[in-house]
């Protein structure tokens, strides 16, 4: 499926209120400048106000509409006051983008002493996903139309180890969804999950061996993020996120294998953030066999 043309988005999202979580920096940002540009109202979700503010200011200055709201969306109760101003200043919700995430790359080992991994991956990547999910959804509902685009990982495809606290949350937002899709179809409401690969965000910076591997451009992620809006598929993934989801499915050992030769291959968090030096040849050919995975 092809990345549809500024033309296709903007006969889709011009004079729609589409919200943006985590719209302060990243795909996010990028996802908003390219919605204002094609006509939408976007408003913009993140827990900077500064941020936040920048980027209403550069929408407008290229002529494009934007509203923000400061808001931490780990925390239920602002999420809640934040929903009702958004509901208060306006008449409909057209498209729910859920972007705002947290990622940890951390063995399950390494987190014998870190449950607050879990939790923290879980406040944002599904409680907060689904609360904002529950504040929007009833207007939908009344109106018998609606968009809801979830932005999960190839991980969740794939069972990447390192990941199990980030894939274990993005994996149960994609249940709800899958759940939620089969009961709103009726109301002409859609959702889409989008299987992410690797973008280069400041979400990944920290890691510096990620400086060296294949990865998209936040532009190219806001494309994959549009061609959602545009198209309305249950779900959105890389030819690698299907494959690996078909070899889980048809031959779990061998999927289990591969994912065990990434694991020893690439350091732990740890040392992927301190150390500074090129991948090796081996970690090189992996990363090109299974692009956007280790990430």
């Amino acid at each position: 499926m092809a990345n549809p043309s500024k033309k296709a988005i903007a006969k889709t999202v011009k004079g729609k209120n589409i919200i943006i979580t985590g719209a302060s920096s990243g795909i996010g940002e990028r996802t908003a400048f390219l919605l204002s540009e094609c006509g939408a109202h976007v408003i913009l979700l993140a827990r900077t106000e500064e941020k936040l503010k920048a980027v209403k200011e550069n929408i407008e200055a290229l002529g494009g509409k934007a509203t923000y709201y400061p808001c931490d969306l780990t925390d239920m109760d602002d999420i809640e006051k934040t929903s009702e101003l958004i509901r208060n200043d306006f008449d409909s919700i057209d498209v729910l983008v859920n972007n705002a995430g947290r990622s940890i790359r951390r063995s399950v080992h390494e987190s014998v002493n870190r449950f607050h991994d879990f939790e923290r991956t879980m406040d944002i990547n599904y409680f907060g996903a689904v609360k904002i999910i529950l504040g929007f959804l009833p207007g939908m509902i009344e109106r018998q139309t609606g968009q809801i685009v979830n932005i999960s990982s190839i991980g969740v495809l794939a069972n990447s180890p390192r990941f199990g606290a980030y894939v274990a949350s993005k994996s149960a937002l994609d249940a709800f969804s899958r759940c939620l899709a089969a009961e709103v179809k009726g109301d002409n409401i859609t959702i889409t999950n989008i299987f992410m690969p690797l973008v280069r965000t400041p979400m990944i910076a920290p890691t510096k061996l990620y400086r060296y591997m294949p990865a998209l451009m936040p532009n190219e992620a806001a494309l994959m993020v549009a061609k959602a809006i545009v198209n309305k598929p249950n779900s959105i993934a890389s030819g690698m996120g299907t494959f690996a989801s078909a070899t889980y499915s048809l031959a779990p050992a061998i999927n289990v294998g591969i994912q065990s030769i990434g694991y020893r291959i690439f350091p732990s968090s740890s040392a992927a953030q301190t150390t500074d030096t090129k991948p090796t040849l081996a970690q090189r050919a992996f990363a090109r066999i299974l692009p956007g995975e280790y990430h």
